[in-house]
């Protein structure tokens, strides 16, 4: 994924980073489904190929939107957690669900959840964010 910067247009800037599909499918899975492993991402419904989904993955390490550390319980896997930025973007994703549940053919559960989060509004995701922060910044 090229991150050259094109112009200095907020929107753009943040577009260069998480605009594809697979990026915010994987801040998607660290934060609504709990997955920190390079195989639970390979799990996802979505089919991510191995190869998109590491070079992802080192993406957001290297613009600080998640961070990649050795697996205390086993010597061959990676941990991946959000770091402060990437928890930020749960109120984008809320938006998204919420946006997507009204003008898409969404699951109905899903649909039901995203619109939830979206009409709790700042309290909802505050709670949320603190959540988040205590799982992946401990």
């Amino acid at each position: 994924m090229s991150t050259r910067e094109r112009s200095g247009c907020p929107i753009s800037l943040s577009l260069e980073l998480i605009g594809d599909r697979w990026t915010l499918l994987i801040i998607r899975d660290l934060i609504f489904a709990g997955k920190r492993h390079f195989r639970e991402f390979l799990q996802s419904d979505e089919g991510i190929s191995s190869r998109t989904l590491a070079e992802r993955l080192q993406t957001l390490q290297e613009e600080g939107i998640l961070t990649r550390s050795d697996d205390p319980t086993h010597g061959l896997k990676a941990i991946y957690r959000l770091t402060e930025a990437g928890i930020n973007l749960l109120p984008v994703l809320a938006a998204l669900g919420a946006w997507g549940s009204k003008y898409r053919k969404a699951n109905d559960d899903l649909a039901r959840i995203a619109t939830e989060l979206a009409a709790g509004g700042e309290p909802v995701l505050a709670r949320m964010k603190d959540k988040l922060r205590a799982e992946h910044l401990g």
